[in-house]
């Protein structure tokens, strides 16, 4: 009989043993434990005739139709569970432990794979993981006007052994109208959370973990209500950097940019940018005048960023003012600056 295991020892199992995902692959699609096999006992055109018996008909008629459906797929589950084990072992999961789950697990066992089941399943793994977001009160969040190089200078500190969650990263946008530029396509909102809580999981949360300062959401992803609400409430170190240094980051990132993608950006933001400005700046890029084009926009973000920190405990931000745009430098100057809070 398999074992049944907590969502915190299924992922630290995770790091070494293959973890199969038993659920449909639309399930998988929208969101799963990154690493994870699928291994769909149902197809989604399966799962929705056996849902379709169970509501009509009841249990029993459902699992008649379920096994009828998966007779013809059990030696093909058993040899690619064979290929998958790690030291034949494997950890399974449905999305809430139940029979999808342990009639696999059943089958793994049969054939002489050691399995073990996640207790509670999918579902039961992001409760526990958005648990530990809200537990993380040891937040760091690094602030600064667009331009500032934020998130190269949160990577460098990662590089000095620093615990630090690169967002932007996992959502695949840097949170602009510019965002989505040079990025691959986002995540579901799902997935991306998932992502968030297993790379959350192996911090300490009992040391600082840096985060860099984000609105609800980036691009078309949100922030965890259970994190997002802790890192309002965070310290923040404030980069402030020169103007004209925040410029020449913006030409060196988005100079490369076919001019068609750089005006649909500007678009986006058109209303917000003013009338006379939106004309000037899609002049200016016409023109090929990226500067002006840096300068405009920055109007905007500065002031829109602005009016978000305003809606934070003043004593909470803490200025850091930097000469250059020296990520490595810079994220010294941080480490130091943190010290002292």
């Amino acid at each position: 009989m398999s074992q049944k295991i907590s969502a915190k020892e299924f992922y630290t199992l995770s790091k070494e043993v293959p973890v199969i995902d038993v659920r449909s692959p639309k399930e998988f699609e929208i969101g799963h434990i990154p690493g994870a096999y699928n291994i769909p006992i149902f197809s989604n055109e399966e799962r929705a005739v056996v849902g379709t018996k169970y509501k009509q008909e009841g249990r029993e008629p459902a699992i008649l139709v379920g096994l009828e459906i998966v007779g013809s797929k059990l030696r093909s589950f058993a040899n690619t569970a064979r290929k998958l084990a790690k030291n034949n072992t494997l950890l399974v999961h449905c999305w809430r432990g139940g029979m999808r789950s342990s009639s696999m697990a059943w089958l793994f066992e049969t054939v002489g794979i050691k399995t073990l089941l996640l207790e509670g399943g999918y579902k039961a793994f992001r409760s526990y993981g958005k648990s530990q977001l809200a537990a993380s009160e040891n937040l760091i969040i690094l602030g600064g006007l667009t331009g500032s190089g934020k998130t190269e200078t949160l990577l460098k500190i990662k590089e000095k052994g620093q615990q630090v969650i690169d967002l932007e990263g996992l959502a695949h946008h840097k949170g602009s109208a510019f965002g989505a530029l040079g990025q691959e396509p986002q995540p579901t909102n799902e997935q991306f959370e998932n992502d968030l809580i297993y790379e959350w999981l192996s911090l300490d949360i009992e040391k600082p973990i840096w985060l860099e300062d984000e609105s609800h959401s980036i691009g078309s992803n949100w922030l965890p209500n259970e994190l997002f609400s802790l890192m309002r409430k965070a310290p923040v170190l404030k980069m402030e950097l020169p103007k004209e240094e925040r410029i020449k980051r913006l030409i060196n990132e988005y100079a490369g940019f076919d001019a068609k993608h750089l005006e649909k950006c500007i678009l986006k933001i058109e209303k917000k940018l003013g009338g006379h400005n939106a004309k000037q700046a899609l002049e200016s890029l016409e023109n090929g005048d990226l500067s002006t084009v840096a300068d405009l926009t920055l109007a905007y973000y500065d002031k829109s960023y602005g009016h978000g920190l305003n809606t934070r405990n003043e004593n909470s931000v803490f200025p850091v003012k930097l000469d250059s745009d020296d990520p490595e430098k810079n994220a010294d100057v941080l480490i130091e600056s943190l010290s002292k809070i």
